[in-house]
C-alpha cells in the first residue's frame, strides 16, 4: 500500500479543515515549482468514471472525487453534469466543513498533544531528518508540529506540498459540487462530520500514527508524481489504474485499510440500501477511490443485492 496515494485516494475530505496557513505564512514556491505554480491555469478535459444503481422509482449515481485539483481541469460536464443536473439530493463525504468557523479550532484542539513525548523524539533518525526537512520546505513551524500528534502530521505534510504546485482543495470536486448543489436549491447532506473523520485518525493506535507519518515522509520525493498519476487515471475514467497506484508498493496495514477505506465503505453502502427503499434522484460524491478496487462501496452493494452499472462516457 503506498499510503500518500491511499490518503489522497480515501482520506482527504478534511482538507479544507487544514489549518496550515494560520500556522505559518505561506511556502515560498521551491526551485522547481515557480514556473508550474505561476503559469496560467490550463484547460484540461476530464471524463471521470460515474456509477448509477436504480429500481422502479429511486436512482442514485456514484461518482467519485479528487479532493485537490488545479484550476482549470473540466470534468464537471458531460454525464456527470446530467446526473447532477437529474438529482434533487446532493450527498458528499462532508458538507460544509470549510464554512462552520470552529472546524480549524476543532482539528487543532484535537491534534496538538503539549503534554506528551515530543514527536521527533518518537521517531526513528532517518525520519527525524526527513522531518525536519519536510517542514523547513513547507515553511511549517518545527516548535509547534513536534507537539502535535502524527497523524496531524501526516495529513498536513500530504496537503503542503501539493498546494505549492498549485493544487486546492477549493478547487477540488467536493467543493466545486457543494457550490453548484447549493446554487441550484438541492438538498445538501453528508455521509460523515468533519469530527467524525478527525476521530478516525485520532483512535488510530499510535505506534501506527507513527509509522503512517514515517512512511508517508518515505513518500513526500514522489507525492507529485503520484497525484499526477491519480488524476490521470481519474480523468481517463480508469478506476482499476487508480486502485492499482493507491495499493503499490508498501506493505499494506490491514487495520488502517479497515478503518479508512472498508468500514466506511460498508456505512455507506449501508446508507445507499437504506435510500433505495425512498423515491427520488440522489447525486453522491465521495473520494474516488471509495469507488475503486477491492472493498469499493460498488463491491459492498453487490454483496447487498444492489448492482451498480457504470454510466456510459459518451457526450
Amino acid at each position: 500500500m503506498r499510503w500518500t496515494s491511499f490518503i489522497l485516494g480515501c482520506a482527504l475530505a478534511l482538507a479544507p479543515c487544514l489549518p496550515a496557513p494560520a500556522l505559518a505564512a505561506p511556502a515560498a514556491p521551491s526551485a522547481d515549482a515557480p514556473t508550474r505554480a505561476a503559469s496560467a491555469p490550463r484547460s484540461v478535459r476530464a471524463r471521470p468514471a460515474l456509477w448509477v444503481v436504480r429500481d422502479e422509482d429511486t436512482t442514485i449515481y456514484l461518482f467519485g472525487t479528487i479532493h485537490l485539483l488545479k484550476p482549470g481541469m473540466r470534468w464537471f460536464e458531460g454525464p456527470v453534469r446530467a446526473a447532477f443536473d437529474k438529482s434533487g439530493d446532493v450527498v458528499l463525504e462532508i458538507v460544509g466543513q470549510d464554512d462552520e468557523p470552529e472546524a480549524q479550532q476543532m482539528l487543532l484542539r484535537r491534534a496538538f498533544d503539549p503534554g506528551g513525548e515530543s514527536l521527533s523524539s518518537r521517531l526513528p533518525a532517518p525520519s527525524r531528518e526527513k522531518l525536519q526537512a519536510a517542514l523547513t520546505a513547507n515553511n511549517l513551524p518545527p516548535e509547534i508540529f513536534d507537539h502535535v500528534k502524527p497523524w496531524f502530521t501526516t495529513l498536513t505534510l500530504t496537503v503542503a506540498p501539493l498546494h505549492r504546485l498549485g493544487y486546492d482543495p477549493q478547487s477540488g470536486a467536493d467543493r466545486v459540487i457543494e457550490a453548484a448543489a447549493r446554487q441550484a436549491g438541492k438538498t445538501l447532506a453528508g455521509l460523515e462530520t468533519a469530527a467524525e473523520q478527525i476521530g478516525i485518525f485520532e483512535t488510530l493506535p499510535d505506534p501506527l500514527q507513527v509509522d503512517l507519518l514515517v512512511q508517508t515522509l518515505d513518500e513526500l520525493p514522489t507525492l507529485a508524481q503520484t497525484i499526477e498519476r491519480m488524476i490521470d487515471a481519474w480523468a481517463k475514467g480508469k478506476p482499476d489504474e487508480l486502485a492499482a497506484i493507491m495499493n503499490e508498493s508498501v506493505d499494506s496495514n490491514p487495520e488502517l485499510e479497515k478503518r479508512l477505506l472498508i468500514d466506511r465503505n460498508a456505512r455507506w453502502a449501508d446508507w445507499i440500501s437504506t435510500r433505495m427503499e425512498k423515491p427520488g434522484t440522489v447525486f453522491i460524491a465521495v473520494g474516488a477511490g471509495h469507488l475503486a478496487g477491492d472493498g469499493s462501496v460498488q463491491q459492498m452493494l453487490k454483496a447487498r443485492g444492489i448492482s451498480a452499472r457504470r454510466v456510459s462516457r459518451r457526450r
